[in-house]
Formats: structure tokens, sequence, C-alpha cells
């Protein structure tokens, strides 16, 4: 009879098989090509662009996505989807808490969001609406400002915001300032994700509040 298989040579112990092809996945298609979009302008680069930067043919990038339009929606999905979430829910949020305070959060969650999200809320803040994908994500942006915008008049209401500037003018300022952040901030540098959010909060509602 044969002898009974190990701990170590049984199925159950062996390493998992990794899915797709060995050096890339589907994740590190998506980084590169958000990359080459910033750097080149999505028009302007083609899968072969793409396969190059990877070191691998145009048919490995095909392995793991159906298009370059489906990249350009992953992370449109990414730069917008926390954003999206945290507007709303602090936008209609019934728990107790100030217009005020649900504001603030909504600006640190912003930052937090932009810092962890960089090259993608980079990739679309460039997004000028040249294809039907580029249009919805454009009109996301404008259901996001029209939220905080809500948020911020909420805000102005119960008397803690200032009420000589329109809601809707506050609510650009708001995005301009959190926004700027691509241009300059490395979640790699000295000043940690949690400190800028909590700074920038603070420098926008001292001269926000009433």
């Amino acid at each position: 009879m044969a002898p009974s298989p190990t701990a170590a040579q049984t199925p159950a112990s062996a390493p998992a098989r990794r899915r797709g092809r060995p050096g890339h996945d589907r994740e590190a298609v998506l980084r590169a090509a958000i990359d080459l979009f910033i750097e080149q302008g999505y028009d302007a680069t083609s899968i072969s662009d793409l396969a190059g930067s990877l070191g691998v043919t145009k048919s490995a990038v095909y392995h793991h996505v159906p298009s370059k339009e489906s990249l350009l929606g992953a992370a449109l999905d990414e730069a917008l989807a926390g954003l999206d979430s945290a507007v709303v829910e602090a936008a209609r949020a019934d728990d107790g808490r100030s217009a005020h305070d649900r504001l603030r959060d909504t600006v640190v969650a912003a930052v937090r969001i932009l810092a962890a999200h960089r090259p993608a809320v980079t990739l679309l803040l460039r997004v000028r609406g040249n294809s039907e994908l580029e249009v919805a994500a454009l009109a996301r942006r404008r259901r996001i400002d029209d939220d905080l915008a809500r948020l911020v008049a909420d805000a102005v209401a119960e008397g803690s915001l200032r009420s000589d500037l329109s809601p809707e003018v506050v609510s650009r300022l708001v995005f301009g300032t959190v926004n700027s952040l691509v241009d300059w901030y490395s979640p790699d540098g000295s000043l940690d994700p949690d400190t800028l959010a909590e700074g920038v909060a603070d420098l926008l509602f001292r001269g926000l509040e009433a």
C-alpha cells in the first residue's frame, strides 16, 4: 500500500494557483493604464502602448480586460465611487449630526479618498466629455456637486456657515481646494493623509464658518 500523503502534500495545504498570466494581474494592468492615460492622454494611448509598458503582448492585456474603454471606465469609477458614497451619505444622513459636522466630515473623507486614489482622481479631472463614458462620469460629478451644495445650504440654514456666498460657489470652492491636491501631494511624503485631511478641513471651515 502506498504511504499516506503528508500534511505538506495534501491538496488542502497546497498553495492556491494564481489566476491570470504570470507577473501581471488585472490590477497591475489598470495601474499601468491609468499612468499612461495621464502621461499620454487617453485618446493617444493604445493597447499596444500598454502592452509595451508592461513588457507583455497585446493578447496578454486582453486576457485581463476586454478593451481600453473598460480600463477608463474602471479608473473613473474608482475615482468617483468613494466620493459619491461619502457625499450622498452625508447629505442624506439623519443621525443627529449637524449639517456643519456632516459637511466637515465629507471634506475630510474627500481628502482621504484623493490621497488613496490620486492617479485615478487625476485622470478624472482631465476628462472632458469626449465619449459617452466620459459624459457619464461628468454627469456623476455634477450630481456629487449638487449633493454637496444641498449640504452647504443646510449648514447655512442652521446658521453655522456664512450666508453671503451661494451654496453652489461654496461647493465648488471646497472641491476645487481638494482637487488641487493632485498637483502636489504625495502619500509617500512626510505629510500623512489623515493630517492633511484635518488641515484642509480646518483651513476651509475657518473661512466658511459664520
